[in-house]
């Protein structure tokens, strides 16, 4: 049965002679925590595994400590493993996380609760912390700034070698594992399989070292190379295919997650095949939204955003509205790699079913400058728009921008900068370490959460 807290538990005071203090932070945190609300968010997507469990069935790991734990792991920026040891080690995160004397619950059951949270419950989540904050006159949403950074998908640079090596290791690899299951029920199995995966690996290494002179003769020999592999990826495709076939026919539940397994990697592997193919044997330039970057983490996005440091970026854009009091009160991750300008009118709405009234100020980079965009905002009731202008400024224009409130916004939104490094350094918004999409959109939600309580914690 999934319970909703563990009783509280007197055994430190009764036994140990020691009644744990939390610290100024935690016990802010904990304050926000015990919000109803809240609780019955996180709840209600718990119970979904199954939906009978909230009334029979053996007991669970609290709710209430679930929550708890998820928070102090992204917090401070632990792993899941390193949750289970800090939280078993210390006194004081048992008593955050109301653990008490009980067991802790180890990593792999930690994942499995945290992987039924959905990414809209996060979001609903963040809109009640700034709601708490809000009561607490943390902030009211006078000012707002907004502003975008990617989080990076956890792959490593792309190449069409590597892309192609990829696929021929996890179907290689899944079509030997579907050979086994279909041998132990007698079926017939590939004897012409050929696993690849070390000659493909070796071949996109070679492809790799061969491409780096720009020789003539060094650019056809790479060009075979790739059909040689591409060849071999084909071949890879072509036994896969047949094994899901006839694992199809099989009812185990180990033949059927194979069967998912190809269902999923099969068609990622043509596409690499197909731009591979308009790439190097064609000539031709792939559009970016027709391109495959990973076939792990097909979702990633290529983002070009001009940096020096950084020209290309793999992951997804985050665009964070951020208000007095260091709030972040509403985030949203984009599809593609949208304009910037595009985002002025989402954030001022969000803000505005947020707080239920526009910003007195709003600010903005200058990627977002447009007349129409400034009449937006006063529009909608925002009085002073604290937006850059973008190339040739008119006299008038130039005295707009000197004005003592336009430049102190300016000065206030350039903290938003120090708000990204925040939450990208101490709470993992720079690199995304889940996997799939839904999986992406939960570790960007809990990043921002972190990082809110932590402001909170703070205040």
């Amino acid at each position: 049965m999934l319970r909703e807290h563990y009783p509280v538990d007197k055994l430190f005071e009764e036994v140990l002679g020691y009644v744990p203090n939390l610290s100024p932070e935690l016990e802010k945190i904990d304050s926000y925590l015990d919000d109803e609300k809240l609780y019955r968010l996180i709840k209600k997507d718990l119970s979904q595994r199954r939906p009978k469990t909230t009334q029979t069935g053996r007991n669970s790991t609290p709710v209430d400590v679930i929550l708890r734990m998820l928070v102090v792991k992204r917090l401070y920026g632990y792993s899941y493993e390193e949750t289970e040891r800090q939280v078993s080690d210390s006194l004081r995160l048992r008593q955050f996380c109301r653990v008490y004397l009980n067991a802790v619950p180890d990593d792999t059951t930690l994942i499995r609760w945290a992987n039924l949270i959905q990414p809209k419950t996060l979001e609903k989540f963040n809109e009640r912390i700034t709601q708490l904050a809000i009561e607490r006159k943390v902030t009211s949403g006078r000012k707002m700034r907004t502003d975008g950074t990617v989080v990076e998908s956890n792959i490593r640079p792309p190449s069409d070698g590597r892309l192609l090596s990829d696929s021929v290791r996890v179907l290689a690899r899944t079509v030997a594992r579907g050979k086994t299951i279909l041998k132990t029920v007698g079926k017939k199995v590939l004897e012409e399989f050929e696993d690849f995966t070390q000659t493909a690996k070796g071949l996109s290494r070679k492809i790799g070292e061969t491409l780096r002179s720009k020789k003539k003769e060094a650019q056809e020999a790479g060009r075979q190379q790739y059909e040689k592999l591409m060849e071999m990826t084909g071949q890879t495709i072509d036994w896969a295919v047949q094994t899901q076939k006839q694992l199809q026919k099989q009812s185990q539940g180990s033949a059927k997650r194979l069967v998912e397994t190809f269902n999923h990697f099969i068609p990622l592997a043509r596409q690499v095949i197909q731009q591979t193919t308009r790439r190097i044997l064609k000539g031709e330039q792939v559009p970016a939204q027709e391109k495959i970057v990973s076939i792990f983490e097909e979702h990633t996005d290529i983002i070009v955003r001009g940096k020096e440091a950084k020209p290309v970026e793999y992951g997804h854009k985050l665009w964070l509205n951020e208000v007095e009091g260091g709030i972040v009160s509403h985030y949203h991750i984009l599809e593609g790699n949208p304009s910037e300008e595009k985002q002025w009118k989402p954030s001022l709405k969000a803000h505005i079913k947020t707080f239920q009234h526009a910003p007195v100020q709003a600010s903005a980079d200058r990627g977002l400058s447009s007349d129409p965009n400034e009449k937006l905002a006063h529009d909608l009731g925002v009085r002073y728009v604290v937006i850059p202008k973008r190339g040739y400024r008119s006299k008038a224009r130039l005295q707009h921008e000197h004005k003592a409130w336009f430049t102190k916004g300016r000065h206030w939104h350039a903290g938003v900068e120090g708000r990204i490094s925040v939450l990208k350094r101490a709470h993992g918004l720079g690199r995304c370490l889940n996997h799939g999409k839904t999986g992406f959109q939960c570790w960007v939600g809990w990043g921002v959460i972190a990082g809110n309580l932590a402001v909170l914690g703070r205040t």
